[in-house]
């Protein structure tokens, strides 16, 4: 069986940031179609919009300007029409705090911003093997909840 390409979201303010994700995901060999938003209110728009398709994942920055990550999880966990949505959680801190409550308000995957270019595609590769592998199913955080 042939499976369809593996749609994901990247929400990330920062355009280097952007470009290592770009890069880090053109090194799988996984077929996926990724889109860009480049803050929270951009992401609850393109969320919004009838006419998108849910991504499968979505790789989420907690600082980004205008909303934050912390407040996007918050909303999308609480709208019903995107249950199925696994969300990413790709930030720079380290705060056990902001670990947790991003694990209890819904996120399925906690990734610190690895400092090397081979550990970022090592931790994408994990979560996107994983989302690939489930594509076809039921895939949300009762059966994907992991730290890297």
């Amino acid at each position: 069986m042939d499976t369809e390409p593996l749609i994901i979201l990247v929400a990330e303010d920062d355009e280097n940031d952007r470009l290592l994700i770009t890069d880090a995901l053109n090194e799988l060999k996984t077929k996926t179609i990724v889109h860009f938003v480049y803050d929270g209110v951009e992401l609850m728009n393109y969320l919004a919009k009838a006419d998108n398709n849910l991504p499968h994942l979505l790789f989420l920055d907690l600082n980004m300007p205008r909303k934050n990550g912390f407040e996007c999880l918050k909303e999308i966990r609480q709208n019903t029409q995107w249950n199925d949505l696994a969300i990413v959680i790709l930030s720079t801190s380290l705060s056990e705090t902001d670990i947790e409550n991003t694990l209890v308000n819904g996120a399925n995957v906690y990734i610190n911003k690895p400092n090397t270019f081979d550990a970022l595609v090592a931790a994408l590769h994990k979560v996107v093997t994983t989302a690939y592998t489930y594509q076809n199913t039921f895939f949300n955080k009762s059966n994907f909840l992991l730290r890297l």
